[in-house]
C-alpha cells in the first residue's frame, strides 16, 4: 500500500528538482543527455572507457564508456567484489518522442521555406502546433581546408521555425471532432518566408552552402538551414555533409505551481529516470559506500526505446551483455567456469521509466484500485500478459527496499478493457535473463512537447534507487527461489506452512496434498 506524503516538497526535494530542471534544459537530444549525464560522472571521478581499448579495472573503480554517443554505460566496482558476483543495474532511455528532420529537408516551392521531418516514436503531436521550436543534435563536419572529419553537437536554442495551426475559421469542426493530424501534410515547420530567405542568401553567397563532400548539401537542404547550423558549429555551411537533428520546444523547463510542487518541462519521459539513476549511482559510488561491497553497480541509459530498441545503442542490441560479461571477464582472474551466467543470474534491474498518474479530468481512463498519484513514490508497474516485466520477487524486492529507506512505493496496472504500453524491461529480462522489476515516478501529459510530474518524486526516485544500490544483493540473499528443491533442498526454507514442512524425499500421497512450496 502506499504512504502518505507531504504536498510541502522538502529542501532536498527541492534541490533534485532543480538539479532536475537545469538537466532537462541542457538535455534536448538523446546526445544532449548523454554528454550531460557523462559530465556529471566526470565530475565525480569516474574514468572514461573506450569500448574499441584493452580494459583495465579494479575494484573500488568507476567507469563510464558511450555508445553511439546517445547511450551511455557507468559502473562502479564494490571494494569487495568476487567473480560471480552481481550487478545491480538501473535502466533508463534519453530519447523523446519528436519530429525529425529527414535525409533531404528542402521543400521546393511555395512562399515560405519549410523543413521536411518525420516522426519519431508516439508523440502526441497536436502539442508541437503554435510552439517556438528550435533545432538540436549531431552534426557531422568535414573540413574543406584540412579534411578532417568531427562529430559535433548542435543546439540552436531560439525558436527559429514554427508549426502553425489552421484558424479555426478555416477549420470549424475541430472542436467539436478533435484536431486530425497527417504528419506528412500538416507538420513541416516554417523556418522562414522565402524572400527573406533568398535575400540572406544572396547577401551570403549561394557558393558557401556547397557541401565539401561533392553532393552539395544545398541541393538537399535549403542555404538558410545549413547556414543557421553552421554559425552556431563555427565552420563554413559548406562543411555540414550530413546530421541527425531533431525539432525542439525553446521554453525552458520549470519548476510550477502554487507551491513549486510541479515540475513542467518537455523529455520527462524519461530524462527524469536518467537523472534520478545518474544520482543514485554516484551516491552509492562514495569511497566508504564502496569499500566493504559486493557486486557492480550500474546505469545503462539506452536510446530508441520509444521505437522498439532494436538498436546498436538500444536495450534490445548486445550492449548489457557486452557490458555484464566484459567487466565480469576483466575483474575475474583467469577462466572462471560459468562466470557469465553466473553473473547474470546473480544480478537485478530495475526499469525506471515514467508512469501514468491518475487523471482528474479523465479518472475513468484508470484502474479504479491502481491510480498512481503524484508525490506518492515510485510506481511498481504490473501486466500479466508480461508488457511489463515486474513479477512477484522482484516487486517484493523494490517494495522491501523502499519501505526500509522510508520512501513511499505504488502500484500500477492498466485497465483490463486497456491495451498496455511497454518498457526497456521485458526485452531487457528477456535478452539477458537478468530479474527485472519495471518501475517509475508518475506523471501527467506523456509524450506531448510539454509533460508534468511531482518534483517531491524526483527525491524519492533517488533515495529509493539509491537504496537498491546499497541493499538489493543483502536482501537477495535472504530469499531462496532456485536451487532450493532436490538435492539442494533446505526444508524449513521452501515450505511456507508449519504444517507441511515435510522432506521431499517423502513419497505418499498425503504429504504430496499438504506440501505448499513458497514459489
Amino acid at each position: 500500500p502506499s504512504r502518505s506524503a507531504s504536498t510541502m516538497p522538502t529542501e532536498m526535494a527541492r534541490t533534485h528538482a532543480r538539479g532536475l530542471v537545469d538537466y532537462l534544459n541542457d538535455a534536448w537530444t538523446a546526445y544532449h543527455a548523454t554528454r550531460a549525464t557523462c559530465e556529471a560522472l566526470a565530475r565525480r571521478g569516474f574514468v572514461e572507457l573506450d569500448e574499441r581499448a584493452t580494459w583495465s579495472l579494479a575494484r573500488g573503480g568507476k567507469y563510464f564508456y558511450t555508445r553511439n554517443a546517445s547511450a551511455v554505460v557507468a559502473f562502479a566496482v564494490g571494494g569487495g567484489y568476487e567473480p560471480g558476483d552481481g550487478f545491480v543495474i538501473v535502466g533508463a532511455h534519453t530519447d523523446s518522442p519528436c519530429p525529425k528532420l529527414k535525409p533531404n529537408t528542402r521543400v521546393e516551392g511555395g512562399d515560405e521555406v519549410r523543413v521536411r521531418v518525420q516522426p519519431y516514436g508516439g508523440g502526441l503531436w497536436h502539442t508541437w502546433f503554435d510552439r517556438d521550436l528550435g533545432i538540436a543534435g549531431r552534426v557531422v563536419v568535414k573540413s574543406s581546408h584540412t579534411g578532417e572529419i568531427l562529430h559535433r553537437l548542435v543546439r540552436i536554442d531560439r525558436a527559429v521555425c514554427r508549426i502553425p495551426t489552421l484558424a479555426i475559421h478555416l477549420d470549424r469542426n475541430v472542436n467539436s471532432e478533435g484536431m486530425k493530424v497527417n504528419f506528412q501534410q500538416h507538420m513541416a515547420p516554417i523556418l522562414a518566408t522565402r524572400a527573406k530567405a533568398e535575400a540572406k542568401d544572396d547577401d551570403e553567397g549561394g557558393e558557401k552552402t556547397t557541401a565539401s563532400d561533392g553532393k552539395g548539401s544545398s541541393e538537399r537542404h535549403h542555404p538558410l538551414l545549413l547556414t543557421l547550423l553552421a554559425k552556431e558549429l563555427g565552420c563554413a555551411p559548406g562543411d555540414i555533409v550530413d546530421f541527425d537533428l531533431q525539432l525542439c520546444d525553446t521554453q525552458p523547463s520549470a519548476i510550477g505551481g502554487a507551491q513549486n510542487e510541479f515540475i513542467y518541462s518537455g523529455r520527462l519521459d524519461n530524462l527524469a529516470s536518467c537523472y534520478t539513476s545518474l544520482h543514485a549511482l554516484m551516491n552509492a559510488s562514495t569511497d566508504e559506500a564502496l569499500a566493504d561491497a559486493r557486486g557492480v553497480r550500474m546505469i545503462m541509459h539506452f536510446d530508441h526505446e520509444e521505437v522498439g530498441s532494436e538498436s546498436s545503442s538500444g536495450a534490445a542490441g548486445a550492449m548489457t551483455t557486452d557490458a555484464v560479461k566484459r567487466i565480469a571477464a576483466a575483474l575475474s582472474q583467469g577462466s572462471v567456469e560459468g562466470l557469465d551466467e553466473r553473473t547474470r543470474r546473480a544480478s537485478f534491474c530495475v526499469s525506471s521509466d515514467m508512469a501514468h498518474a491518475l487523471h482528474p479530468n479523465y479518472a475513468d481512463r484508470h484502474e479504479p484500485a491502481h491510480a498512481p498519484k503524484m508525490h506518492g513514490g515510485l510506481v511498481i508497474k504490473h501486466n500479466a500478459n508480461q508488457r511489463y516485466a515486474t513479477d512477484a520477487v522482484t516487486a517484493f524486492m523494490f517494495r522491501e527496499i523502499g519501505e526500509r529507506a522510508g520512501v513511499p512505493v505504488q502500484e500500477f496496472v492498466v485497465r483490463s478493457d486497456t491495451g498496455c504500453g511497454s518498457t526497456i524491461g521485458p526485452i531487457f529480462s528477456t535478452r539477458t535473463g537478468i530479474r527485472t522489476v519495471d518501475v517509475g515516478a508518475a506523471q501527467l501529459s506523456m509524450h506531448s512537447i510539454r509533460e508534468v510530474c511531482g518534483a517531491d518524486d524526483i527525491d524519492h526516485a533517488v533515495k529509493h534507487l539509491t537504496a537498491v544500490y546499497l541493499h538489493f544483493i543483502d536482501l537477495d540473499r535472504t530469499l531462496i527461489v532456485d536451487g532450493a528443491i532436490g538435492t539442494l533442498c533446505r526444508p524449513c526454507d521452501v515450505f511456507e506452512s508449519a504444517t507441511s514442512k515435510l522432506s521431499l524425499d517423502v513419497r505418499d500421497d498425503a504429504a504430496d496434498a499438504a506440501r505448499t512450496y513458497a514459489e
